[in-house]
Formats: C-alpha cells, sequence, structure tokens
C-alpha cells in the first residue's frame, strides 16, 4: 500500500502560480496528476516517469505546467504558472507502473486530492 499526501493547493487569481506536492511514504514508480472539474470527470494532467526521463502532458497545460520529482524524498511537484479559471479543479496525485498505465488512468494508488481554485 502506498499513502499519498497532496499539498499546495488555494485560490489563486487568474494569472497566477500555485506548486503543488505530492509525498509518498514508499518509493513508487511513475507519478502523475490528473484533475476534476465540478461536473467533469477526472481526467489526465501530467506524468513523470522514475527517471525524470519521459514526461507527458495535456495539451491544455503544456507550456504552463511543469512537473518535477525527488526520487530521494519519494515526491512529486506540479509548478503551475499562467492559472487560468477552467484550470480549477480538485487535483489528484497518482501512482501507476509503467507510465503509460498512469497515462491511461490505470492508476494503483490515488491520492486524496487538493483543491485549486483560479478567479477571474
Amino acid at each position: 500500500q502506498v499513502h499519498l499526501v497532496e499539498s499546495g493547493g488555494g485560490l489563486v487569481q487568474a494569472g497566477g502560480s500555485l506548486r503543488l506536492s505530492c509525498a509518498s511514504a514508499g518509493s513508487v514508480y511513475a507519478m502523475g496528476w490528473f484533475r476534476q472539474a465540478p461536473g467533469k470527470e477526472r481526467d489526465f494532467v501530467v506524468a513523470i516517469d522514475y527517471e525524470g526521463e519521459k514526461i507527458y502532458y495535456e495539451d491544455a497545460v503544456k507550456g504552463r505546467f511543469t512537473i518535477s520529482r525527488d526520487n530521494a524524498k519519494n515526491a512529486v511537484y506540479l509548478h503551475m504558472t499562467a492559472l487560468r479559471p477552467e484550470d480549477t479543479a480538485i487535483y489528484y496525485c497518482a501512482v501507476s507502473h509503467p507510465i503509460a498505465r498512469l497515462r491511461t488512468g490505470d492508476i494503483a494508488y490515488w491520492g486524496h486530492g487538493t483543491q485549486v481554485t483560479v478567479s477571474s
């Protein structure tokens, strides 16, 4: 069992930035983030493999969001810039292996989520 704890969500104005963190209690493989807006399905945002060599972004966040990880801390981070109201959602940390499974939503472990709200 892998326990994931997210932090860093909050309220920000459009154009602002936030940094999300996800800490794992154990070693994990591919990590990433999904988000779920009110009344919508949970969608893929970004994924990174263990080595940090493979990174995949959903088109709407390319150039604005940056994922990174620190394997010594079993943590992954999501730096979000140029935030838009449509980025408002609950952001979930996700773990799976290999990264291809994570991209398709075949998730081994989910975090509980952290709310990101972007005001216009």
